[in-house]
């Protein structure tokens, strides 16, 4: 598959800047913009380094400004619009065509008879941004002159100069910014001083802070919509026909400035990860190209975080741009990334470190970006550890692992039973989990304002219930399997799917979505009740759980995703945007969730047994690539027409559910 655009599209602002590209470095740091070149949210930049991976994340080099002349004409090859609206230069009218090779962006500008092509990519496991330029086609050499704009900043935060003085030191082929004493330096290099050196000036030191860039998707967020960014150095170089030059953002002092090496070693690693992918399907050739660019998107969510117990941990980001690593989105995702692309190795990784974290039976919900504690107010990421290890297990066997682990899960388990944080615990009148407190979300719709909760959800959420008798089933089976006692996980998942009947509500068919809230039941048609029939262990009849998926398909499918409430609802809303309370307003109130639609096809095939039905229902996903983030998927969409992208421009559980529920269609 090439996702390709022409003029058609990188010549229209409207649609260029709302197209954005993302490339990573497997330890939590990333570069991303848009394929027009401006920068349209505090997140995009060429280097967001992640200074404690996996988070830690910052910003350090925004963007650069390019320049040509060629012919004694000068061609601005770059950007920028701002805070009055204007954009200046237009940059963006010079390119002809855009390309994803793998996940690495790729521009071709053209400009009188001469084309350049750019070319920009991480190196794996370091901070370390490589921009390319080769001149394609020319009559004369050209003079490429760079503005390299930096900055020093969480990458949430927000940039104001007010007399910021950064530290500019010229060294061997570049320039180091430090912006601070205690601060990370950054080091900017060009490989062609020491080729060439009649061809290019040494960076000087400029310093001349650039104020107002407009950032118009924070403003579509309620956020503070302009920025300062510092332009540190200009590079120039002469660039004949033929040749290229190689731009390198660092924050390692010594870093190979071989482009075409550190080229080569980036398609190596992406050919290797699509050769796993194939080598467990006979039928590789009749496996449509688009699932190989999500395959290579899913890497870009497998990051390092290291334990002192395992220094090779592996984690999951749950999102670019701006979230880190969950419990939940890992362990949701940990099938369809490592498992269905032929990874095992970095499942168990993933499995192992997270071990680690568990708490009073409880995994983290999230790692703050500052600090070191994790925050455990989640009740179902614990759960889906259960699923994640079952999947993992079912492709492996692997024996050793399971007699690791087994004594975590029997303690999880444990803990539940007698009560842990947030008031979750096993309520003995009816064998159902209980969870919630005021004040506390702990579920997936977590959106919180301020004190508002939007959706608390206290009580027996359904797919809480649905997940706590799978891991109970999953677990006696393990005990099975190492020879060790069952009896009482049978007995207490017996329990559990007797009186799960509760939540069926024979006056809509469907399931309630919450039991025993403050308000009573729940009947609220979600999508949560659709994990009733897609987990491998369901308390529900098969008539009842084909109900769940006609219901959840007539109401709630989409061409994207489940919307997270029936249109039919009074509090449904339809788009999603606007302020921090707007925004969290609707997020669980309509929003369509991308990472459903893998869930859905799942049970649909549970139900209906027609794997080419269920690929129809995740073949639009293919059409998305080429959409918001270009060879990925997005995280959440309009729940109204035309269901318009929204949120996180690529998201782990969405790539992932998609990938696995592909594999799903190919074993049924």
């Amino acid at each position: 598959m090439c996702i390709e655009f022409g003029r058609e599209i990188c010549g229209n602002l409207d649609i260029a800047e709302s197209r954005e590209w993302l490339v990573t470095n497997g330890i939590g740091g990333y570069a991303s913009g848009t394929v027009a070149g401006l920068l349209t949210r505090r997140y995009h930049g060429l280097l967001v380094a992640a200074l404690k991976p996996p988070l830690g994340r910052t910003l350090m080099l925004a963007k650069l400004d390019e320049t040509v002349i060629y012919d004694s004409r000068s061609y601005p090859l770059y950007s920028n619009r701002w805070a009055d609206g204007i954009v200046s230069p237009q940059g963006y009218r010079y390119i002809e065509h855009f390309s994803l090779e793998g996940t690495i962006p790729v521009w071709r500008f053209a400009f009188a008879d001469a084309l350049l092509e750019k070319r920009v990519w991480m190196e794996q496991g370091a901070n370390t941004t490589y921009v390319q330029y080769n001149l394609l086609r020319a009559t004369q050499p050209i003079k490429l002159t760079l503005k390299a704009m930096v900055n020093y900043r969480d990458y949430h935060g927000n940039t104001h100069a007010n007399g910021w003085n950064m530290s500019l030191t010229t060294i061997e082929q570049g320039i180091c910014v430090t912006a601070y004493p205690e601060a990370v330096p950054l080091y900017l290099q060009s490989n062609r001083q020491s080729e060439q050196q009649n061809e290019q000036q040494s960076p000087s030191p400029i310093h001349n802070w650039y104020y107002d860039f407009d950032l118009a998707i924070e403003r579509y967020r309620g956020l503070s919509d302009s920025e300062d960014h510092l332009h540190a150095a200009t590079f120039e170089v002469i660039i004949n026909p033929g040749e290229s030059l190689t731009f390198v953002a660092s924050t390692e002092k010594q870093v190979d400035l071989n482009g075409e090496a550190a080229l080569k070693n980036r398609r190596t690693r992406e050919q290797k990860l699509i050769g796993f992918w194939k080598s467990d399907r006979p039928n590789s050739k009749d496996i449509p190209a688009w699932l190989n660019q999500l395959v290579l998107a899913a890497d870009q969510f497998i990051v390092d975080r290291p334990v002192l117990a395992d220094p090779q941990g592996k984690s999951i980001i749950a999102g670019y741009h701006w979230f880190g690593d969950w419990g939940r989105d890992t362990m949701i995702s940990l099938p369809g990334l490592t498992l269905a692309t032929g990874r095992p190795e970095i499942a168990r990784s993933i499995l192992r470190t997270f071990a680690k974290y568990v708490d009073q039976g409880m995994l983290p919900n999230r790692f703050p970006d500052a600090g070191e504690i994790p925050e455990y107010n989640t009740v179902d990421a614990t759960l889906w550890y259960f699923e994640a290890i079952r999947a993992y297990y079912e492709v492996t066997k692997d024996d050793d692992l399971l007699r690791e682990l087994f004594p975590v899960l029997a303690d999880i388990i444990d803990w539940h039973c007698r009560g842990t944080r947030y008031n979750i615990r096993l309520d003995s009148s009816d064998g159902l989990l209980y969870a919630g407190e005021n004040g506390v979300q702990l579920t997936w719709m977590d959106a919180k304002v301020d004190n508002w909760v939007v959706t608390p959800r206290i009580g027996k959420p359904v797919e809480i219930n649905a997940l706590w008798f799978n891991a109970l089933k999953t677990i006696a089976k393990f005990a099975r399997q190492i020879n060790l006692p069952y009896q009482e996980y049978e007995a207490i998942a017996e329990r559990a799917q007797v009186r799960f009947s509760r939540f069926w509500n024979h006056e809509t068919n469907y399931c309630y979505d919450v039991l025993d809230s403050p308000d009573g039941d729940d009947p609220s048609l979600r999508p949560n009740q659709i994990f009733a029939v897609s987990l491998p262990e369901s308390p529900l009849t098969t008539a009842q759980q084909q109900q769940i998926v006609d219901v959840c398909g007539r109401m709630l499918l989409t061409s994207h995703g489940l919307r997270s409430l029936s249109p039919d609802h009074p509090q449904y809303q339809g788009k999603y945007g606007g302020s921090q309370y707007q925004r969290d307003g609707a997020y669980h109130q309509g929003t369509v969730w991308g990472w459903l639609l893998g869930t859905f096809v799942t049970a649909h095939l549970k139900i209906y047994k027609n794997p080419q039905q269920a690929r129809k229902f995740l073949e639009p996903m293919a059409n998305h690539l080429y959409d918001r983030g270009v060879g990925s998927l997005s995280e959440i969409f309009d729940g109204d027409v035309p269901i318009t992208p929204r949120g996180c421009i690529a998201q782990a559980w969405t790539v992932a559910e998609v990938l696995r529920a592909w594999v799903r269609t190919e074993n049924l």
